[in-house]
């Protein structure tokens, strides 16, 4: 009997012991792949970056540069051009150092560096995307991609600091995802552009797909990514007391009349 009761049991904690190992299995595997992905973004973003360096020498013009001729105006659509790349390149590294749980760590950098990195792109970013926009490669369904993933951009950090503001953590880090979900568009898109050039797709429908797909993708990933956490506390927010029951205050019964002062 004993020794049923004793193969039962093993039986019992087997498959449980089997579900944390593979959950946690899980938890390492999503851990690498956030990594992976950050460090990807990182790397995208400097070679981005570096790549874009032409547009300031005044002795060489970039063949993106050429195919926009002719321009209404070329000096305003070249400052735009260099405002954008300058913004963007802080603006992305800066937003993965704010993803970062070790920025929590140090509050007053965190809120500082958000401070500039939301500036940055609402006054220099935004605007100038939107201005690129109007003369995007693809004609209106490019200009409306792109400035969709800039106005998403837009509402999506000023809600976020306002949420900050509000002291709704939980809030602002899901506008703080949509904010760096759309600007790694920036690195995402070329890159699946690079890979439909190398299989021979038709360039004018996959710069479409390669923008268009990037930008509505960020969007549900993040809220998907949101809607599969667990619901938590704000880590920063006041801790509340629950209130403690109130002591019950029983009256003491009154002496049936007649036999109370029998004595």
């Amino acid at each position: 009997m004993g020794s049923a009761t004793r193969t039962s049991g093993t039986e019992i904690l087997r498959p449980s012991r089997a579900l944390g190992i593979t959950t946690a299995m899980m938890r390492f595997l999503g851990k690498l792949l956030r990594r992976a992905w950050m460090l990807g973004l990182g790397l995208g973003a400097l070679m981005i970056g570096w790549a874009s360096r032409m547009y300031f020498d005044a002795n060489e013009v970039s063949p993106f540069m050429i195919e926009k001729l002719p321009l209404p105006h070329e000096d305003l659509w070249l400052a735009a051009l260099k405002v954008h790349v300058v913004t963007a390149s802080f603006a992305l590294p800066a937003c993965l150092l704010l993803s970062l749980k070790r920025m929590l760590r140090v509050p007053r950098t965190h809120r500082w560096l958000g401070r500039v990195t939301g500036m940055v792109v609402l006054a220099g970013l935004v605007p100038s995307g939107l201005y690129l926009s109007l003369f995007a490669k693809g004609g209106a369904p490019a200009t409306v991609g792109f400035a969709l993933s800039g106005l998403i951009v837009a509402v999506a950090m000023v809600q976020g600091i306002r949420r900050a503001r509000a002291k709704d953590y939980v809030g602002h880090r899901r506008c703080a995802l949509h904010v760096l979900a759309q600007l790694s568009v920036a690195v995402t898109s070329r890159t699946l552009l690079n890979l439909l050039d190398a299989v021979g797709i038709d360039p004018a429908p996959a710069y479409l797909f390669a923008l268009w797909t990037p930008v509505l993708a960020s969007v549900g990933f993040v809220e998907a990514y949101i809607s599969r956490r667990p619901h938590r506390r704000n880590s920063h927010a006041p801790t509340t007391l629950a209130p403690r029951p109130a002591h019950l205050c029983i009256p003491l019964a009154r002496p049936p009349h007649g036999f109370g002062r029998a004595a």
